[in-house]
């Protein structure tokens, strides 16, 4: 539709509109020639709206059909390339189905092929492989069969060898056994006796004071108390701060109760809970009693410490001595009596031995004081000689300069004067040994 039947089905909508606005309105008498115009005005506008209709009409049909007809043009030229693009498309697919299947059925054949050739190579080493297995395997056997003969006799040589020599020493082993089954029997009747049962911790504490301690630093049956006559098996030796320079000894004494002690283990063997308690009584009355006697033998402050050690040589019996309560305190507060084991005199030992070396290093750096006081005297004395040194020097030196002053004057006055050759000047003035040897 084209912008001027627009144009003028508006106009004719615009005419209807006024005219439907002056009928509804009552116009006067004197307006009739005015509606007879209106009137025919509208008969016009009508008769060109008709009009306009109709072309309109005309001209929307006209582009229907022009619109159907570019449609199916449209459609049968789409479906024209449709099935154009179709048997091309046919024609491709049948291309590249019988491509492929050439293809595909040449690859096969080659595949086929190439597998056979490798199933065949395949075989063949696979038979040289177990033929080459097969003799090898021989020869290993063959091989290793030789050498478990050999290894099974060497062995068994080497074990009938050493089963003879384990008896052997199984035999010399059960003599050795009865030897020492009759040793202890022995060392059964030595320790019977008390007094040898003493000198077993005597010899036990002095192998512990020999591993640690010098012979000077201890001393073996000491009177510690003067004038008492008795005489501790052991003391350690302190240096004495007195004027007649005495040691302080600290008395260290071993005790063996050995008749409680078993008493007290047959007690545990048997699990008779009295007979442990009452033996453990009479064993903790037992040390109570030897620990009063050294402090009553062998302190005598300041001639000794105001404590003594009392020795225990077996470990077990140390134990069973600290499992009674309150025991290790009450020696320590009313005899003034310590308990030691192996091990624990052992530790105190090591103690005392560097209180020893730091004493003795204490008395090395007095003396090294002394030297270092009288090095210093000496090296003021050195100062001194060096002062003189020095002044006697610097004479010299002032000498010197003086010497190489009067040189240079001498220089100057003699450059006028013409030097001789040097053979004319040694025959003139010729040199001297002294000269000679500078």
């Amino acid at each position: 539709m084209r912008l001027t039947d627009w144009g003028l089905l508006a106009l004719a909508v615009l005419n209807l509109a006024l005219l439907l606005a002056l009928l509804l309105r009552k116009p006067p008498a004197a307006d009739n020639a005015a509606m007879e115009r209106l009137e025919r005005l509208d008969r016009e506008l009508r008769e060109s709206s008709r009009a306009d209709r109709q072309e309109l009409g005309g001209t929307l049909a006209t582009f229907q059909r022009t619109l159907v007809q570019q449609s199916a043009e449209a459609t049968r030229t789409q479906n024209t390339q449709i099935d154009a693009l179709a048997q091309q498309l046919a024609v491709l697919q049948r291309s590249l189905s019988d491509t492929l299947s050439t293809q595909l059925q040449a690859l096969g054949e080659s595949n086929a092929r190439r597998m056979g050739e490798v199933r065949a190579t395949l075989e063949a080493q696979l038979l040289q492989l177990q033929q080459s297995n097969a003799a090898k395997l021989d020869e290993m056997r063959q091989t290793v069969d030789e050498k478990l003969q050999n290894t099974l006799e060497a062995r068994l040589g080497e074990s009938f060898k050493q089963v003879a020599d384990r008896l052997e020493q199984v035999h010399k082993g059960l003599g050795e056994m009865q030897s020492l089954a009759q040793g202890v029997g022995d060392l059964q009747r030595v320790l019977t006796n008390v007094k040898t049962r003493g000198m077993f911790g005597e010899v036990q504490l002095e192998n512990l004071l020999e591993q640690v301690l010098t012979p000077e630093q201890y001393g073996k049956q000491i009177e510690t108390k003067p004038r008492s006559n008795q005489r501790v098996d052991f003391a350690v030796r302190f240096p004495g701060r007195s004027a007649d320079g005495a040691p302080v000894w600290l008395p260290i004494d071993a005790k063996f109760p050995r008749d409680d002690y078993e008493r007290l283990l047959d007690a545990h063997e048997r699990s008779d809970a009295l007979a442990v308690e009452a033996s453990a009584k009479a064993l903790e009355a037992r040390i109570r009693a030897e620990a009063k006697s050294i402090a009553e033998s062998y302190l005598a402050p300041p001639h000794t410490t105001d404590f003594a050690i009392l020795f225990l040589p077996i470990e077990s019996l140390y134990a069973e001595v600290l499992r009674r309560p309150g025991l290790m305190d009450s020696l320590q507060r009313d005899y003034r009596v310590t308990l030691a084991g192996p091990t624990t005199l052992l530790a105190m030992l090591n103690s005392l031995h560097m209180g020893f070396r730091t004493l003795a290093l204490e008395q090395q750096a007095s003396e090294v004081w002394k030297v270092l006081g009288a090095v210093k005297t000496e090296f003021e004395r050195y100062g001194e000689w060096v002062a003189r040194i020095r002044e006697q020097v610097q004479k010299a030196s002032d000498t010197l300069d003086k010497a190489d002053t009067r040189t240079r004057q001498m220089r100057r006055a003699l450059k006028v004067v013409e030097a001789l050759p040097d053979a004319e000047a040694q025959a003139l003035l010729p040199l001297t040994a002294e000269s000679d040897e500078a």
